[in-house]
This record gives C-alpha cells, sequence and structure tokens, in this order.
C-alpha cells in the first residue's frame, strides 16, 4: 500500500499487488480498515494467482479501482492463452484478464500528478520475446523524497538480464535505496549482475516459511548491499528483512528525505 500523508489526512491510496494470507486480504483492509471504496491506483506486477487472488474480494466489497497498471505489451486474450498452458483459469485470473481489455485507455489522473509527490517509474521485458508470466512482470520504481524503492515482481534472471540492456533502466537503478527480492527471494530471482548499478541499502522479501531450497537467498543478498537500516521498532540495524520473520514492514518517508522502518514483530 502507498499513500500520502498530509495535515494528517492520508490522500489517494495506491497498491502494488492484491495477495493474501489466510488471515488477512486487502479489500477487507481497504474497506473496513481504511473506510475507503475507492482504490485510485492498482499495480499488478506479475499475472500469477498470488500476485492477483483478491481481485474477485475487490468487487464482492465494491471496491471501484479507478486505475489499473501492468505490462502493457499483452492482451488480455494473450495472456488467456499463457494462462491455460497451466490449467483452467480461476476466478480471479478471469478478472484480470477480462480488465486488461477494459483499462486500456489513456489515464486521466496519472499517477504521478496526483499521490502527493509520489512517483512510480515503471519497465517490463514485451510479449511474446517474452512468454513467461514472471519475466513480463512490470517493474515498479517508487520514488519519494529522493528515497527510491524497486519492485521488480516476479523477473528472474533473463528477464533482468534483458532489462539491464537497456541504459535507462540501469540509470534508474542509480541511488536506489530498498530493494523488494524478485520472486519473493527465490534463487531464480536472484541476478548478481544488477549489483553492478546498485547498491541497496536493504533489500526486503516478502516470503512465508521456507519450503524450498530456492528461498534460501538471504546470505546473497546481504552479500551485495550496502549499510543496511535501523529498524525503530528494534532498535536493530538490517540489512535483509523478511515478512517471515519481521511481519508486516511499514517505510515512513519525510519531506526532507529521512525515512523510518517499523516491522510487526520485535524479534
Amino acid at each position: 500500500m502507498l499513500t500520502h500523508h498530509h495535515d494528517g489526512r492520508d490522500g489517494r491510496i495506491a497498491m502494488i499487488d492484491s495477495g493474501s494470507t489466510v488471515g488477512w486480504n486487502p479489500s477487507n483492509c481497504i474497506r473496513n480498515g481504511l473506510g475507503r471504496s475507492t482504490l485510485d491506483y492498482l499495480f499488478i506486477t506479475n499475472a500469477d494467482q498470488d500476485h492477483m487472488d483478491d481481485l474477485q474480494g475487490l468487487r464482492d466489497q465494491n471496491i471501484a479501482v479507478t486505475t489499473l497498471l501492468r505490462n502493457p505489451s499483452y492482451t488480455g486474450e494473450d495472456m488467456r492463452r499463457l494462462k491455460r498452458q497451466s490449467g483452467p483459469l480461476t476466478n480471479d485470473a478471469q478478472r484480470y484478464t477480462s480488465a486488461c481489455e477494459v483499462y486500456n485507455q489513456p489515464v486521466t489522473e496519472p499517477f504521478n500528478a496526483y499521490m502527493g509527490g509520489i512517483t512510480a517509474t515503471t519497465f517490463w521485458n514485451n510479449y511474446p520475446a517474452f512468454q513467461s508470466t514472471n519475466d513480463l512482470s512490470l517493474v515498479i520504481f517508487i520514488q519519494y523524497a529522493g528515497v527510491k524503492i524497486l519492485f521488480p515482481g516476479d523477473l528472474e534472471k533473463p528477464g533482468w538480464r534483458a532489462l539491464l540492456q537497456r541504459p535507462d533502466f540501469c540509470a534508474e537503478l542509480h541511488n536506489l535505496d530498498f530493494l523488494v527480492a524478485s520472486h519473493h527471494g527465490r534463487e531464480n530471482g536472484f541476478c548478481p549482475e544488477l549489483f553492478n548499478y546498485c547498491r541497496p541499502d536493504a533489500v526486503i522479501i516478502s516470503d512465508k516459511p521456507i519450503e524450498h531450497e530456492t528461498q534460501q537467498t538471504v546470505p546473497d543478498y546481504r552479500a551485495v548491499i550496502g549499510r543496511g537500516i535501523p529498524v525503530r521498532t528494534t532498535n536493530k540495524r538490517r540489512h535483509v528483512l523478511t515478512t517471515r520473520r519481521d511481519g508486516w514492514i511499514q517505510i515512513t518517508v519525510f519531506d526532507n528525505g529521512w525515512y523510518a522502518f517499523d516491522t510487526e514483530k520485535r524479534g
């Protein structure tokens, strides 16, 4: 979730993906936690179920999604064909592919002009040159007051290496502060060449209890990042944070570029 807070009031809200857990979903958070009936901007980084499994919930809660942002190089029918290769589409996948055909007009209120100074810069690999949903991830740089965080979806090594051929992408990596690890910290999302262009202060892994050896990349990330960040909740300096260990993670960026990290758990 992204929002701009000013004079005691929250501005418009944006959300990156619509994943949920057994005990929590974003549609209930938006409707009952935030008391909102509109989600101003929804980014879908990857057209896989774990990135969109509350799309139906948003509809059921009567939450209006004003703007949908995704990799624009494929159509809804293109994605249906890709998804059918692994079986029937879920309700959420059907909702997403249908949305691809509806949200296809120019945006009347662009994110960068209406989010109180928060900006988004996006990159993607093109379909049909890439046909893996992971390497078709929408890659998003979010920036405010000079603080920059990168959300790369589930991008794998081939997708990273294709984007690293682009000078504009490499330039955007400069001065990166925080990286959300691709593919939930899996090994196939770790691209060593990326760190020739950036050295973020910390990496955040959105994951669950370790089930596969490919999730064990914390030492790999710790070896290539910078100074780490102090966490107010624990008074510790951390280099790699995970939702598995830390629970929810909140970054507050102030107008002067100072930032604060808070976590749900105090371990």
